[in-house]
């Protein structure tokens, strides 16, 4: 992102980048048929956006039924006193089974999204994370069906 705040996006923008959040694999001439302009207009337009930090990477989503993780549950982290959010990171993205991790408002101090090959598996990396010393508590919840999953950005209209 620039110094001098967010992008400016006008409309093409906003479509490609609600395009490529969809399927980042099309090629620049599907992406230019989609939205009215030359593979090599939505080229320059992606590398802009790229330079000025509205895209960071591209990426690819996994089914974790498809990869033998059938435990999905997210975790509430209560520290024991003010610990920096560093010292959470650090301990977490110990676990290959925590995707996600962030700070949060209200009790909890963060919030942690696991996938785990099974019960007995989310159960070991909820003892691991609960047994680090800034750890006060942790309360979990699992997933019994995602509703939606999407990636964040504009959509397509």
């Amino acid at each position: 992102m620039a110094d001098d705040g967010p992008m400016r996006l006008d409309r093409l923008d906003e479509q490609l980048l609600a395009l490529l959040v969809a399927d980042a694999r099309r090629s620049y001439a599907d992406l230019g048929a989609r939205v009215g302009l030359t593979a090599s207009a939505v080229k320059r337009r992606v590398d802009r956006l790229r330079e000025g930090g509205a895209i960071t990477g591209f990426t690819v989503t996994l089914d974790p039924a498809a990869l033998g993780w059938t435990v999905e549950g997210y975790v509430e982290l209560y520290c024991r006193s003010s610990t920096p959010p560093e010292t959470i990171r650090a301990a977490v993205e110990q676990h290959a089974e925590v995707v996600d991790a962030s700070t949060i408002s209200g009790e909890a101090d963060a919030l942690l999204h696991i996938l785990a090959a099974d019960m007995r598996d989310f159960e070991r990396v909820l003892e691991r994370i609960g047994a680090e010393p800034f750890v006060a508590r942790t309360k979990s919840v699992l997933v019994l069906s995602p509703l939606l999953r999407r990636g964040a950005g504009p959509r397509a209209v």
